[in-house]
């Protein structure tokens, strides 16, 4: 396999909802990921000049909503059209809901919300990285299976790389451990109706 040297790029792609439930704004973001798992704690980086910056510089609390084929032109309009000159939720027709631990709104329409304190700011030149702890998650209730497990692979998820809005996969390939899975799991796991994967 040959390999070149490139540029890094951003990969998930995410809205940001801050602000307040009468006065919200939201940022698409795709420097974001998980940091930490206990407890569980998250970040977006934001450039300082950008609008959203001070408000969630100022309120300590945001939400990251997941982004789907669906709303892929809303997220890309939140990304390029400023909240100093326009209400993006009126602008988008997204709905605003209420969390449960912040004052931040959610977006109805994601169907993963990840609403967020921020515990720590740093500066990194371009950006500045929000470390937030996960205070609480909301998920759409269709994308549990049968089992009450969260079918991620259903929602259609998108991805931001060099410009790009990418759909990812449909369908998982593998769950942890299923590279030295025994076969006596496997069969266990058939019975009780979860996924198998192959080697």
């Amino acid at each position: 396999m040959s390999k070149i040297s490139f540029k890094p790029g951003t990969m998930p792609v995410v809205m940001v909802s801050c602000g307040t439930m009468e006065d919200p704004n939201i940022i698409t973001a795709a420097w974001t990921g998980i940091v930490n798992s206990d407890p569980p704690m998250t970040y977006v980086s934001i450039r300082p000049e950008r609008y959203s910056h001070d408000i969630i510089e100022n309120t300590g609390e945001f939400a990251i909503n997941l982004c789907t084929r669906d709303l892929a032109r809303v997220t890309d309009l939140c990304g390029v059209r400023s909240g100093r000159q326009i209400d993006k939720f009126l602008e988008t027709g997204l709905t605003r809901e209420p969390g449960e631990h912040i004052s931040s709104p959610l977006i109805a329409e994601s169907p993963v919300n990840l609403e967020c304190r921020v515990v720590d700011k740093r500066e990194y030149g371009s950006h500045d990285m929000f470390v937030a702890e996960i205070v609480g998650v909301h998920v759409d209730d269709k994308l549990l299976d049968e089992n009450g497990r969260l079918a991620l692979d259903r929602a259609g998820l998108v991805a931001y790389c060099h410009g790009e809005y990418i759909p990812l996969a449909d369908n998982p390939i593998g769950s942890f451990g299923y590279s030295v899975m025994k076969k006596k799991t496997m069969k266990r796991r058939a019975r009780e109706g979860k996924p198998v994967y192959r080697k």
